[in-house]
């Protein structure tokens, strides 16, 4: 790994996260003696929410969606089909007339409010609490991605898509039903995909990264096992 990222990228992250923990030390000073002065905004952090990662997740998310229902419509159209002699035209009108937009939107929204925030908070306090780079942190890197991570993403996307139809009710049996295989079917293709992430994707980059291989796993799910 010390080969891949070289003695001067090794001296960039040293300096990086001494930088960020002399900036945050100096934040809390200032917020503690800010506090004790009795100032309004003495106690408010510096909290800037990751635009450019939402957008990026919600984006993605979009497409790997698109990508699925065009999919699974386009071969029903074929399956039942007899007519052989229809145009381009009818194929495009009959997917969007059956393309679910309130599906696409639930995605879109998960991928902007929840995953992009998230995975962006998640991959920043991963560098923090582990910022040598050894194989052993990035072992435990690896595992801590798919062993805390993964759990949560399922279990909440799993909620956001039942918060939106209407049936959180039924949210238990879906998780009985399908959390623990789609976690177990989804470390064939995660843990090689967080291997990468971790090794060669800088941090700024990761949640796009891990938004586009979503975009293959979703479209894998959608030939795979959604038949």
């Amino acid at each position: 790994m010390d080969a891949l990222s070289g003695s001067n990228g090794g001296f960039w992250w040293k300096f990086h996260l001494n930088s960020k923990r002399g900036r945050n030390s100096n934040s809390r000073r200032n917020s503690q003696s800010g506090g004790s002065s009795g100032g309004g905004g003495g106690g408010r952090t510096n909290y800037r929410f990751p635009l450019k990662q939402a957008v990026t997740a919600s984006c993605l998310a979009l497409t790997g969606d698109t990508i699925a229902q065009v999919t699974t419509h386009f071969k029903d159209l074929h399956r039942n089909d007899d007519d052989k002699n229809n145009n381009n035209k009818d194929v495009l009108s009959s997917l969007l007339s059956k393309h679910d937009w309130l599906r696409s939107l639930r995605m879109s929204t998960y991928g902007f409010f929840l995953y992009g925030p998230g995975s962006h908070a998640w991959y920043q306090y991963l560098d923090y609490s582990l910022p040598k780079q050894s194989v052993q942190n990035f072992l435990l890197k690896v595992t801590l991605n798919q062993v805390v991570l993964g759990p949560i993403v399922i279990a909440v996307v799993f909620a956001w898509n039942n918060l939106w139809v209407g049936k959180l009710k039924e949210l238990p049996n879906k998780y009985q039903k399908d959390a623990l295989p789609t976690l177990l079917y989804g470390f064939r293709f995660w843990i090689p995909v967080s291997v990468l992430n971790f090794w060669l994707v800088p941090l700024q980059a990761r949640v796009g990264f891990m938004s586009t291989a979503s975009i293959f796993w979703n479209f894998y799910l959608s030939s795979t096992m959604i038949k």
